[in-house]
């Protein structure tokens, strides 16, 4: 493995850490300054990350599409207007490091637009892993995770992404988020991580079918 692919790879583990942290909202760090550095902090690792892949953005109107890669660009393109919503939402929103914008208007829409595009976002994150794992992924199946215990896994991430509404966010049925102060922020992890893992296998399964 190049420094390259090693530097890609810390990014994107450090990228799907943030997310799932994110994803809590201020429940883990009630303060707002913190969800607010967390987040601009991902925006800079996306900007590294776009730099480090900018021959892939380059050739994207170049070549044939064949479904794998149809389906890899579609994938691409929808994390991208998500992280881009996520950005100019999370801006209005700022209480903390964007209030010198003076930003009064919209708060309801840039509220319903951070919540839509947040959970949109790591629904194609994690379809996102499932494409890029390769080798690894396969691996993980084979030596670390018997096959059995992987099933399980998506199992109850299809459970979590029911019970804990995931589903209703991606379609505005459920405007606010809600964390179950209970349950607590590890099993709140735990459900999110599962979620990941069953679109990452969803994802590599269609992504294998459309390569034969």
């Amino acid at each position: 493995m190049t420094k390259t692919q090693r530097l890609r790879m810390s990014i994107d583990i450090t990228m799907t850490i943030l997310s799932i942290i994110l994803m809590g909202g201020n429940y883990l760090f009630p303060a707002d300054l913190v969800h607010e550095i967390l987040g601009v902090g991902l925006f800079v690792l996306w900007g590294v990350h776009i730099a480090l892949n900018r021959r892939w953005y380059s050739a994207i109107f170049r070549g044939k599409y064949k479904p794998y890669r149809i389906m890899q660009t579609v994938i691409n393109c929808c994390i991208l207007i998500c992280t881009i919503f996520l950005m100019i939402s999370g801006i209005i929103l700022s209480n903390q490091l964007f209030t010198f914008l003076n930003i009064q208007s919209d708060l309801g829409f840039a509220r319903i637009a951070h919540l839509l595009s947040s959970h949109w976002y790591y629904l194609f994150i994690s379809l996102h892993i499932g494409l890029h794992m390769g080798r690894l992924f396969q691996n993980i199946v084979a030596k670390i995770l018997p096959r059995i215990l992987l099933a399980l896994t998506c199992l109850y991430g299809l459970y979590a992404f029911i019970a804990r509404g995931v589903w209703k966010y991606l379609i505005l049925k459920q405007q606010f988020f809600f964390f179950d102060l209970e349950r607590g922020y590890i099993l709140f992890a735990m459900d999110y991580i599962s979620i990941i893992i069953l679109f990452a296998v969803v994802s590599r399964l269609v992504a294998a079918i459309l390569k034969r």
